[in-house]
């Protein structure tokens, strides 16, 4: 996938190597390692501007520089320069203010309010109660709310804001929320937190070693003792914590590569996490110095009260080898890639774990791309053994820079980087018939058979596709369709670079038995706003009768699963917000993770950072008035 740090094609603060200077000018740092990316009019790189990332702190930049995801990019610069670089990009000097703001008490609980382990009722048993939990609202993925949605066409209309969440000291909301037992569970920059599903108050916070972007999964701990939550960083840990508490009970490191993150949620079951394993490899691959490249995706399987390893999984299973040399004789390597982006797919009738790859970054000596690659493969659950695949598009090695940029290490002949971002969808037909159904951002939707080896059914496009075409983050199935949003996001041609208002969007109702469009609805405008574009490439949510989709102009929507017609709106992104802990928020683009419905409450996240302007920090959370 083009270089997903937090949805789509990006490389944050992507630094080359700079010479050590006697008096660091973060200006001039700056213009010579990070203005290629963030000043750039390259459509696959969708870094944040630097007016954007002036709402975040010196002491949040230099985190990123020297622990986050940027310290493989940032390590040639000495402690004086990624300083002076964080505080020019900050435009402001460090202070002891993001500390200070971290220990206040603003927001937290009083005693006892909303504490799983306190009293009777729903409370002490959270999985008995209304609940999405993990990334699809089950382990089939399908992200529908049935039983708890709490909500109907007939009350949709009726939504309004509740409270809202600010995330500290991050430019981007790209977690999606979990509600068990009364508490959502989210991450939001180098935290996650557990808060009152009513209110908003805070429980627990819990400090990552880096960003959180998966969704969270609670189950049961061994012996009654009480439940735990699960997720994973963008550091390639694994972790879980109490529930209750917010205590770390274990962190696992899933994968050593350097450029290796875990961004699906980790899906669990009968006492066993999977863990998928991704990468923004693809970036390290624009610099003509760097050996690209040598990550393979993977699942690994967790003992979920130990965190001890049970099976790991490699998408590609032969080990990357020397291929060739590129033009400034730094030394390639292949196979590589085929990254798992998304939350796995849990099978217990047939004992199998399905999971999404995304494209290859590079060749094998021979000149094959690996046929795991933009491609459905089912894991046998208890071994990890492969037991088959299937490729939806063949021959698909890309890294960033291969359509504009630094060609240098791209593939001979490379693909159109046509990945799968989103989980399969496990649903079974009024017959019985059973199927695998997911979106790919070549624009086309399959039909899988996983009781035949992942047969093809049926496969319609619906997109036009493209390196941020197609269908991107989720798709959501009932009984009757699978429904589908569509990116195909464009920009205008110039200086700068901007989203094309003209260009991308719409929403498909797809019935699962034929493969027959049964409905569609044509890109809505997206007003008069900087950086507009119709495209929908977050994650869509289905209840009875309902659909939610937000989009990359901020507009959240929810539309009638019988013909598509619109029953409600809202737009999301503002500047305004009053927080209930205190912390300043804005809303912004909606991609990446969709929206949650539980006992008559929605909750989404606002503002993912890689849209330029469209940055924000907000969790928000909506219900019917009166309620």
């Amino acid at each position: 996938m083009t270089t997903r740090l937090a949805g789509f094609a990006l490389v944050t603060l992507a630094l080359s190597p700079v010479s050590v200077l006697a008096q660091p000018s973060g200006a001039d740092l700056y213009a010579r390692a990070c203005a290629q990316c963030h000043d750039s009019s390259d459509t696959e790189i969708r870094a944040p501007r630097r007016e954007a990332m002036r709402a975040l702190s010196p002491e949040a930049i230099l985190r990123a520089l020297e622990t986050g995801s940027m310290k493989p990019f940032a390590q040639a610069l000495s402690a004086a320069e990624r300083a002076a670089l964080a505080q020019y990009i900050a435009g402001r000097a460090f202070t002891q203010q993001a500390a200070a703001v971290a220990g206040t008490p603003d927001g937290r609980c009083t005693e006892g309010a909303g504490d799983p382990s306190a009293g009777s009722g729903q409370a002490s048993r959270p999985l008995e109660g209304p609940r999405w939990n993990g990334w699809g609202a089950d382990i089939a993925n399908t992200r529908f709310q049935s039983a708890n949605a709490g909500l109907s066409a007939e009350t949709v209309g009726g939504l309004s804001l509740k409270w809202a969440f600010g995330f500290e000291g991050t430019l981007s909301a790209n977690a999606q929320a979990s509600i068990v037992g009364g508490r959502v569970f989210v991450g939001g920059g180098r935290k996650v937190h557990a808060l009152d599903a009513k209110s908003g108050c805070i429980r627990w916070s819990f400090a990552t070693d880096a960003a959180v972007r998966t969704a969270v999964s609670v189950g049961p701990r061994r012996d009654g003792r009480g439940h735990a939550v699960y997720f994973g960083d963008i550091a390639a840990h694994a972790y879980a914590l109490d529930a209750a508490k917010g205590t770390l009970l274990w962190k696992v490191k899933v994968d050593p590569h350097p450029a290796a993150r875990v961004t699906g949620a980790p899906a669990l079951h009968d006492g066993v996490l999977y863990v998928p394993v991704s990468s923004i490899e693809e970036a390290f691959g624009t610099r003509s110095d760097y050996e690209c490249c040598t990550f393979r995706g993977s699942v690994m399987a967790l003992d979920a009260e130990t965190g001890a390893e049970i099976w790991k999984a490699y998408t590609i299973e032969d080990e990357p080898h020397r291929t060739k040399k590129n033009s400034v004789g730094t030394q390639l390597f292949g196979p590589s890639g085929a990254a798992i982006w998304s939350a796995p797919t849990v099978d217990p009738a047939r004992g199998a774990v399905y999971v999404a790859t995304g494209n290859a970054y590079s060749r094998a000596i021979d000149g094959t791309v690996a046929d795991t690659s933009d491609a459905v493969i089912a894991f046998d659950m208890k071994t990890g053994r492969r037991l088959w695949h299937r490729q939806a598009t063949p021959s698909d090695a890309f890294i960033v820079g291969c359509v504009s940029g630094n060609t240098m290490n791209c593939p001979d002949d490379h693909g159109p980087d046509h990945d799968f971002g989103q989980s399969p969808i496990l649903t079974t037909l009024a017959d019985g018939r059973r199927l695998l159904v997911i979106g790919q951002k070549s624009g086309v939707v399959h039909a899988l058979d996983p009781d035949r080896e992942g047969e093809i059914r049926w496969q319609v496009r619906v997109g036009k596709g493209g390196t941020l075409g197609g269908s991107q983050w989720g798709s959501a199935a009932d009984k009757d369709k699978v429904y589908v949003a569509i990116s195909d996001v464009r920009f205008t041609s110039g200086t700068p670079l901007l989203l094309d208002p003209r260009a991308g969007g719409g929403l498909f109702g797809i019935e699962l038995a034929t493969g027959r469009v049964a409905w569609s609805v044509p890109p809505a405008p997206c007003g008069e706003r900087a950086q507009c574009s119709p495209a929908l490439s977050a994650a869509v949510t289905a209840i009875p009768g309902v659909l939610f989709s937000g989009g990359v102009s901020g507009m959240l929507r929810a539309y009638a699963t019988g013909d598509g017609r619109l029953l409600w709106e809202v737009d999301t992104a503002r500047d305004d917000y009053v927080t209930v802990n205190g912390v300043r928020a804005r809303g912004g683009a909606m991609d990446g993770p969709g929206p949650t419905v539980v006992d008559g409450m929605l909750y989404v996240t606002s503002g993912y950072g890689l849209w330029g302007g469209k940055a924000g920090n907000v969790l928000l959370a909506f219900g019917v008035s009166g309620d």
